[in-house]
């Protein structure tokens, strides 16, 4: 099969924070340095940028004002600057309030965001700043020469439910890089391919992953202040398991961005199977 080919300098897989991130800091260092422009390109399998970030989340702004130094008044999405922590012990009918909150849950200074808002305003400034984003194409395998990584080859279009081609049928496109960049989540589909070929694993802990539900809950705008962050432990979990509730109250009067994350045990010893 003929497939078109696409060569670029650098290719960034994964169009979240991390990829929209990396593709600003290369045009500031190419700006800063000067030299012959590099032809950058960022794949995003949405069918816009942050169609499929659905979380709230709160983010430590130094990063971002590293990146973006004027990022409140350049428009950033920010739902809420963090007025509040509370942590709750819950269970089936009660809570207890812990009366000192532990360091990793302490919020001072972060911010209040909605993910899906976030990553399309970074998008924005990722166009403007002269990167092709290409929106609707997964990148579906890593492309080798040998053990060197040289691109990324994304999906076919116009394949029926059976796998059969249909008449809209058009092959993926093979996109050659001298740097890719891979940031398509712990759980990305080219990142467990590259794992699966290189021993980049070789010697670390094995991954663990929580099994999560996440909630967009309306509630009067009296009940809590935006900028509130809640963190909870035990109810609903059984004591064998870790995890618990993050809650984040946004500055919209009737909205609150809940993630709710629970994680079960798993033995840190690597199997030999």
């Amino acid at each position: 099969m003929e497939r078109e080919t696409l060569d670029v300098d650098v290719l960034i897989v994964g169009g979240g924070p991390a990829g929209l991130s990396a593709a600003l800091r290369l045009t500031d260092l190419q700006n800063a340095h000067g030299g012959e422009p590099l032809s950058i390109a960022l794949l995003e399998k949405a069918r816009e940028s942050g169609a499929h970030m659905l979380s709230g989340a709160v983010l430590d702004p130094r990063a971002l004002a590293e990146l973006i130094p004027d990022f409140r008044t350049a428009g950033a999405p920010i739902e809420a600057d963090v007025v509040e922590d509370r942590v709750y012990a819950l269970s089936a009918g009660s809570r207890i309030a812990l009366p000192i909150i532990p360091p990793p849950l302490r919020n001072h200074g972060n911010l209040i965001i909605s993910l899906n808002r976030f990553a399309k305003w970074l998008s924005t400034r990722v166009e403007a700043a002269g990167i092709d984003v290409f929106t609707g194409f997964p990148g579906v395998e890593v492309l080798f020469d040998g053990e060197r990584v040289v691109g990324v080859r994304t999906g076919d279009r116009g394949i029926g439910r059976d796998g059969t081609p249909k008449d809209t049928f058009e092959p993926g496109v093979d996109i050659h890089a001298k740097v890719t960049i891979f940031c398509d989540g712990v759980r990305g589909n080219l990142t467990k391919q590259l794992l699966a070929r290189l021993p980049l694993a070789a010697g670390r802990e094995p991954e663990q992953y929580a099994i999560g539900i996440k909630e967009l809950w309306e509630i009067p705008p009296d009940r809590l202040a935006a900028g509130t962050v809640i963190h909870t432990l035990g109810y609903p979990l059984r004591m064998e398991e870790f995890g618990g509730a993050f809650l984040y109250a946004c500055r919209s009067a009737w909205s609150l961005v809940s993630t709710i994350a629970i994680r079960s045990s798993i033995p840190t010893t690597r199997s030999s199977a």
